[in-house]
């Protein structure tokens, strides 16, 4: 077989419940409900990081954020009972990229949208892309969604042009205009990253939807408790307690409308076939702050959190006479192994020593049940602007172990019985405790992780 190309769709901020395929029932996606009736629904896929320019960067060197040094949202600098840990601020030139790897490999080599992975000097061009079309410094379009939106790598369109329309366009174009040699598109959409703004007509259609429910109703928040981070400390984390937003709705449908014209442009070119397309999510929905435009429920809490909510995303693969229509595979995947996948699936050769922590899950897509991986784990040692604290977890199994940086306490859950993380089972199973918690230093130790430090200048709200 010739080497496919490959589609790698990722979203900002994109809930593991927000897709028609994944749970809801509010937001309407028939366009990536098609996608993931044509290929395979992963349940247990994997952010590298509860926030994205981490997770970011693992799908970019097969790592580990830990691993690479860079281990939060560029550049946040949050402070609480303790001090967020050092990270870098850019992805290393000296990691060998993902699209550095398949343009060596023989692929054309496109980004288009969200990059966030440093300043001008470590832009997508810097790290193997051929073409950059929308990837800077910004962690979010910010002067919005309609043109002009100012951005440094991207003309602006006609006052009004929607960004996620004009970003679909310009990959669309690049797929009709290829070369006669396999691509890798690289489409990380701005969507549905806040600020929350949507088309005016959808935004109405799911008011009146909101509204034929009766969830205009019903307040879906729940207020909590206040931030640990200073800088937010006068604040109370808001819960949403279901999907009802109508902005956010319709910015769901809007990334919906662009993946099936995306889609579509890939058949009208007679590319549908021999082509990969992969489509998941950087970090959790943003439910706990900032609006808190989505929930995740069943998961627990979602963006900045080291619950299920924050780091378990959407992941649907197509790959036409490889992949099982319709199939559903419960394995648990992360983001550090796309990087040895691709390449698998290119047939090219393994890179050990850049992608030490991705394992390949083309066996997988192929049918196979499970992975030779003994455990999954995080490192995020920060605060995230959502209200989570500095941590560390592990996953093994069903059991998932999360170790708190601001005392150390330990909390234990066993996803298969306790999706939701309801029941901490830390007292009652000791041993289990025991057994992780040596993982996870052991691996900690490992990768060097750096560890926050005590705030010594940190005074407890009255």
């Amino acid at each position: 077989m010739s080497q496919p190309n490959f589609v790698f769709i990722l979203i900002d901020d994109l809930g593991w419940a927000d897709l028609g395929c994944t749970g809801s029932s509010f937001y309407e996606t028939p366009h990536i409900d098609r996608l993931a009736g044509e290929g395979v629904r992963f349940t247990d896929a994997y952010a590298a990081c509860p926030v994205c320019s981490p997770t970011r960067a693992s799908i970019m060197t097969g790592k580990y954020p830990a691993t690479v040094g860079l281990t939060n949202y560029l550049r946040g600098r949050e402070r609480g009972r303790v001090i967020s840990a050092e990270y870098i601020d850019h992805l290393p030139l000296a990691e060998t990229s993902l699209a550095s790897a398949l343009r060596e490999g023989g692929y054309q080599t496109w980004h288009v949208g969200k990059w966030h992975l440093g300043a001008e000097d470590y832009w997508p061009e810097k790290h193997g892309f051929d073409v950059n079309v929308g990837g800077c410094s910004w962690g979010l379009s910010r002067q919005g969604y309609f043109s002009p939106w100012g951005n440094p790598c991207l003309a602006d369109g006609t006052d009004g042009e929607y960004l996620p329309d004009r970003l679909t366009t310009e990959a669309i174009r690049l797929i009709r205009e290829r070369k006669d040699k396999p691509f890798f598109l690289n489409l990380w959409y701005y969507l549905v990253h806040i600020p929350i703004q949507p088309k005016d007509a959808l935004r109405r259609k799911y008011e009146q939807k909101a509204a034929e429910l009766g969830l205009d109703k019903k307040d879906p928040f729940e207020y909590g408790e206040y931030f640990p981070c200073e800088h937010k400390r006068h604040k109370q984390i808001i819960r949403r307690l279901f999907q009802s937003d109508p902005g956010y709705a319709a910015m769901v449908e809007s990334l919906d409308e662009n993946v099936g014209r995306l889609m579509a442009a890939l058949e009208a070119e007679g590319l549908a076939e021999d082509t990969v397309v992969v489509f998941t999510s950087d970090n959790g929905g943003l439910a706990t702050a900032e609006g808190s435009p989505t929930s995740n429920a069943p998961l627990s809490e979602g963006k900045g959190w080291m619950f299920e909510g924050g780091v378990r995303e959407p992941m649907l693969v197509r790959y036409p006479g490889v992949v099982t229509p319709g199939s559903v595979s419960s394995v648990s995947v992360t983001s550090p192994d796309f990087y040895p996948t691709l390449l698998e699936l290119a047939g090219l050769g393994a890179r050990p020593e850049q992608h030490v922590d991705g394992v390949s899950f083309a066996s997988v897509l192929r049918g196979a049940e499970r992975l030779d991986r003994e455990a999954i784990y995080w490192h995020y040692p920060h605060y995230g602007n959502q209200g989570g604290t500095p941590g560390c977890s592990v996953r093994a199994g069903d059991f998932k172990l999360i170790e708190f940086f601001e005392d150390r306490h330990v909390e234990l859950y066993n996803l298969a019985d306790d999706l939701s993380e309801t029941r901490d089972l830390a007292r009652e199973r000791a041993d289990v405790v025991k057994e992780l918690q040596s993982m996870l230093h052991a691996w900690l130790k490992q990768v060097d992780a750096k560890i926050p430090q005590p705030n010594p200048d940190w005074r407890a709200r009255p």
